[in-house]
Parts: C-alpha cells; structure tokens; sequence
C-alpha cells in the first residue's frame, strides 16, 4: 500500500499546558488552600479539510495529526485506501481568523485525495441534505446513520486472542501512555500482536481520535493485514467497532464495559471483541468466530453511502 505524501511540518501546538491552580483538601494542608502549577491536555479544534472542502471539525489532541487524519478519513470511508490520499498539510490558525474566542486557536489539515473518494463524499454530503430531524446524535435522519456493519474477513490465528494475551498487552499500556502520565484526561488506543506484545500506541482526549491516530499510523506502514488486536483505554462503543470493521481489523479488547450496540455491531461484523480487561479479569462478549446467518444477508444486500 503506498504512503501519502505528508508535509515537513512538527505539531503546530503543544499538546500539553501548565495551568496555576488552587488545591484545596489534601490531607495536612490548611484551610487556604495551596497554589500550585498543573498540566492540562490540550484540546483544539481541529478542521478535515477535502480537497479544499471542509468536512468536519473534531476536539482533538494537536499531536500526530496526519496519521489522524488519514484514519479518519479510511475509517469514515471517505477514502478505500491510504493510496487515495496524495497528500496531507497540517497548520495552524490564528484564534481571529477562525473566528474562535482569543486564545483558543484552531488547526486545518487538508487532504488532497482522489476525485473518485472525493465525488463519493460530495454525493454523501447531498444525501443528507433538506431531510427531516429524527434528534439522534445529531444525525438528520435514521437514514444519516452510517451503522452497516462490516464484516472481517475470518482469521485462523483469532482464537489466539484469549485472556492472557489480552491482559499481557493492557498490563504494558500504563507505561506507553505518555500525555496521561503527565495530565490525565487523555485516551489510548494500542496496537499489539498475537502474543500480546504492545508495539504502538497513540492518545487523544478523544477515544474515537485515539483510534483514528492508531488506524492512520498503520496504514501509513502497510500494516493493517498484521496479525494482531486493538486494545483502547475506553469504553467499547458501536463507532469503535466499526471503525475496527470497516479497516478488517478482527479483534478489539477495552479497559470498561462495552454497551450492547457495541456488542451487536461485533457480533455482525464477526469481530472478536474482549471488555472490562481488568486483571485478573475479563469479558468475551463476542468471539469472531462466525457471522451470524442475517448478518451475511444483510452485507451483502446492504446499499453503503
């Protein structure tokens, strides 16, 4: 899989900021409190820019914003491959000029992708246009709701994802976690081999980021075919799921529990998916081993946005 092209650029903002607060309550302190410096995580606006057309903008960490953005961008579908993006270019813009309050600057990174994925999401973006609200999470419609599932290829190595091998990767995490360590706040996603060997790790205050940054980072390698799993300091959510799917990544295991969309959504997609891994103990909500019958009839008749 051939890389895009990516800007000589270092992160544009800091990631984390010193903040002087008043502490109150510790044990032994008085009733005036202590002053003292804090780190705080920082988060940006942060705008996905096609082609010259902005798509969406995210809360985010300003770190690794290519990779970011290419996850993204593969695990929303904008883009079928990394080879649909030619190029990425990350900067910075001034509070004023974004129109956001002083001090709270913003960030553009703009992709230069193929005009096949780009026709593909100005007709997504049609679609969704002039249709009657139904309330959910901001979507206009049911129909807005990209929740197909999508189903990963079967693995024969899958039922080596047990609980040991789960547990040996999220014991390593703690230490990789790097901007949480120092400001707490910030979610991880980790990428780790079948033998439970933690290889990367990316962190974001958003846990949907996080994973984007991950799915970004190894497409960029050529390496989402690799044998192995993702492991979030999260909750399991359907949105995470399916990014996982959508990539063919074939297991998941997070920290807390996953909600029961979250589990349906693997099930469908034949992604195994471990939750609650907390040692000694964890969650096989759904084992990869098989798609259900429906589900195989409804990917393949399902019409994709």
């Amino acid at each position: 899989m051939s890389q895009p092209d990516l800007a000589d650029s270092e992160d544009t903002l800091p990631s984390l900021s010193r903040h002087a607060v008043h502490v109150f309550g510790e044990r032994g302190m008085g009733p005036e409190g202590a002053l003292r410096d804090d780190t705080l995580a920082a988060e940006v606006p942060v705008a996905l820019v096609f082609n010259g057309v902005s798509h969406a903008v995210m809360m985010a960490t300003p770190l690794d914003l290519e990779d970011f953005a290419l996850g993204f961008a593969l695990s929303e579908g904008i883009l079928d491959s990394a080879a649909d993006c030619r190029g990425i270019e990350v900067q910075t813009i001034d509070a004023v000029s974004a129109g956001l309050p002083e001090g709270m600057p913003g960030i553009e990174v703009r992709l230069d992708i193929s005009t096949r994925s780009f026709e593909r999401l100005k007709g997504r973006r049609r679609s969704l246009a002039g249709r009657t609200g139904c309330g959910v999470c901001g979507v206009e419609s049911f129909a807005g709701l990209d929740i197909t599932p999508q189903p990963v290829p079967p693995r024969d190595w899958i039922e080596r994802i047990d609980l040991e091998i789960v547990l040996r990767a999220f014991a390593a995490l703690p230490a990789r976690q790097v901007l949480n360590a120092e400001a707490g706040a910030i979610h991880a996603a980790g990428w780790a081999r079948v033998d439970g060997e933690l290889t990367d790790v990316m962190e974001d205050v958003g846990r949907h980021n996080a994973l984007d940054k991950l799915l970004g980072k190894l497409a960029r390698a050529g390496r989402l075919e690799e044998p192995g799993f993702v492991l979030m300091s999260s909750r399991g959510s359907h949105e995470l799921v399916r990014k996982c799917g959508r990539l063919g990544i074939a297991a998941m295991a997070t920290i807390s529990a996953p909600t029961a969309m979250g589990v349906r959504m693997a099930e469908l997609s034949g992604l195994r998916f471990w939750g609650l891994c907390r040692a000694p103990r964890g969650v096989l909500y759904a084992d990869g081993l098989s798609l259900p019958s429906n589900a195989r009839t409804a990917s393949a008749t399902a019409s994709m946005p």
